[in-house]
């Protein structure tokens, strides 16, 4: 065992005598796991999170006019009619269908301006596409749902009341509820959002009997790319007349592209531990040079090769693990701090994918510094007794 090893004794003892020389080349372990590990940490949180949140907008296809062209059922692809409104709930498989009309507006809450997404819906349909956290659902009137960044920049409240439009076509609501956050993924954004029933978006936008998109509801997450297809083969089978998109195709090309980001920061985070790996090279070779004599009177007292190498391979383990295990720790601090300020939510630092990143960290920090280790405690192995102990 290594706690009765006198190898790992005399190992131990040499990084006290030497402490300067030994916390010099542990700095540089500190330093390379640290960046490696922080970078690891943010590019999985970063993953974790639009991973994640997928699940609360997984299950919904979004269906827009095609980018070009005229529809199938003839006239201008900047909304979609009602006609074709039909065939998507006919090409659903049995799924709901809730479309929506949006726009980009102005709106007045508590003497000051500001500018939102505004969504017409359906009352009936909005329990289907948004959760509130306070307050409850509308259900007709002059009455809105309001993202919560926008109540808490505005210091709005259940029954407040904001100015939705310009000064022409302006239109005092009260607020009946806060959105609860749906996170990425999702056809209608809860982020600097306002949701109002789509009577009360005609009366501020004009009459429109076309929609913007249509969300098709899936309620059985494995069922999604089936209703896909259903949806493609009856609405684009001569012409491609809609687009229909779902969430998981586009967090899995977000997914590749973080982590390739991620895996090329790192890659070049990496280079200080190289660095480090040189340094504790020179650390083991100066060992090796001084300790010359003391490794002549081992040799001679019956010490093999082996265990002469295995001597040195613990002083570089034991430099690698003071080092990576200080870097991982702080590591986790620095990540801590940046994904409270990046994502605002401390949980996905918690994540075990997030965490093996430190594990991971630590592990290739010792890993280096022995391998570093490897050369110089091969070349102690190999010193000739006679001539280690005529060394000065």
């Amino acid at each position: 065992m290594i706690g009765t090893d006198i190898y790992f004794d005399l190992a131990k003892r040499n990084v006290r005598l030497h402490f300067l020389r030994s916390v010099l080349a542990a700095i540089g372990i500190v330093i390379g796991v640290f960046a490696i590990t922080t970078m690891g940490i943010m590019g999985s949180a970063l993953q974790v999170a639009v991973t994640g949140d997928l699940g609360d907008g997984g299950g919904q296809i979004t269906v827009s006019p095609a980018s070009g062209g005229g529809g199938f059922f003839g006239g201008s692809k900047e909304t979609l009619s009602i006609p074709e409104v039909r065939k998507i709930e006919r090409a659903s498989m049995g799924n709901p269908v809730v479309p929506y009309r949006s726009t980009f507006s102005q709106f007045r809450a508590a003497g000051e301006d500001g500018y939102a997404s505004v969504y017409g819906l359906d009352p009936a349909d909005m329990p289907l596409v948004v959760k509130v956290e306070e307050g409850v659902m509308i259900h007709g009137g002059d009455r809105a749902l309001i993202s919560s960044d926008i109540a808490e920049e505005h210091d709005l409240t259940i029954g407040s009341r904001i100015t939705i439009g310009d000064d022409e076509h302006a239109k005092k609501v009260r607020v009946a509820g806060i959105l609860k956050n749906s996170g990425f993924g999702t056809g209608i954004s809860t982020y600097s959002s306002i949701i109002i029933t789509d009577r009360l978006y005609q009366e501020l936008n004009g009459k429109d009997s076309g929609y913007d998109r249509a969300l098709v509801i899936v309620e059985d997450l494995d069922g999604v790319e089936k209703v896909r297809e259903s949806l493609d083969k009856s609405l684009n089978g001569r012409k491609e007349t809609v687009d229909i998109s779902d969430p998981k195709a586009l967090v899995e090309m977000i997914s590749g592209v973080l982590g390739a980001v991620s895996m090329a920061v790192t890659g070049i985070a990496g280079i200080s531990l190289l660095v480090a790996a040189v340094s504790i090279f020179n650390v083991m070779m100066m060992s090796v040079t001084e300790r010359t004599r003391e490794i002549g009177i081992l040799r001679s007292i019956g010490v093999k090769s082996r265990e002469i190498i295995k001597m040195f391979l613990y002083e570089a383990g034991i430099l690698g693990a003071i080092g990576a295990v200080i870097g991982g720790i702080l590591s986790l601090i620095a990540g801590a701090i940046l994904i409270v300020l990046m994502l605002q939510d401390i949980s996905y630092l918690f994540a075990p994918s997030v965490l093996m990143n430190v594990v991971v960290g630590i592990g290739v920090g010792i890993g280096i510094c022995v391998l570093s280790g490897v050369y110089p405690a091969w070349k102690a192995s190999r010193l000739s007794p006679i001539t280690a102990l005529a060394a000065e």
